[in-house]
């Protein structure tokens, strides 16, 4: 069954991002989802033992990076390196949103979001938030998605 799920479900590629208690991570995810209109809520799945999980656990808020195609080389550096032991941010330019959540300044667009809930799903959690503040920074280009054969 993975493989037919790895080849029907079409995932865009985003940094998902969060800053507590003076630490800052971003990671690279594929599982995330709108789930409501009103309020404008959206769900991104992460495994507990990503540095990135606790931090949004302790601050509350997370920023979602969507990325645009030429960006395979940043979603292979949040991917393939743990925060725990090396400052991703380090040479990536990059803001802070309204509450905090690291935003990078060549990504195609953010939404920063409030945690309204956390729902443990498997091996992974689903965070719910808010979308709180957002914004189109690269409107010419096209989102990168995510092909199994091309990270892996």
């Amino acid at each position: 069954m993975q493989k037919v799920i790895k080849k029907a479900i079409i995932h865009g590629v985003y940094i998902i991002t969060a800053q507590a208690e003076g630490k800052k991570n971003g990671m690279t995810a594929a599982w995330l989802s709108q789930v409501s209109f009103n309020p404008s809520l959206l769900m991104v799945a992460i495994a507990p033992s990503r540095y990135t999980h606790g931090l949004i656990k302790s601050s509350g808020y997370f920023a979602i990076n969507t990325l645009s195609e030429e960006q395979v080389e940043i979603a292979k550096h949040f991917g393939y390196h743990s925060g725990k032991t090396m400052d991703k941010f380090e040479g990536i330019p990059h803001f802070e949103a309204g509450h905090g959540s690291p935003v990078l300044k060549d990504a195609l667009a953010y939404i920063e979001c409030r945690l309204t809930n956390a729902v443990e799903a498997g091996d992974h959690t689903l965070f719910i938030g808010e979308a709180i503040e957002g914004e189109v920074l690269k409107p010419d280009k096209k989102p990168l998605l995510f092909v199994w054969e091309e990270f892996f």
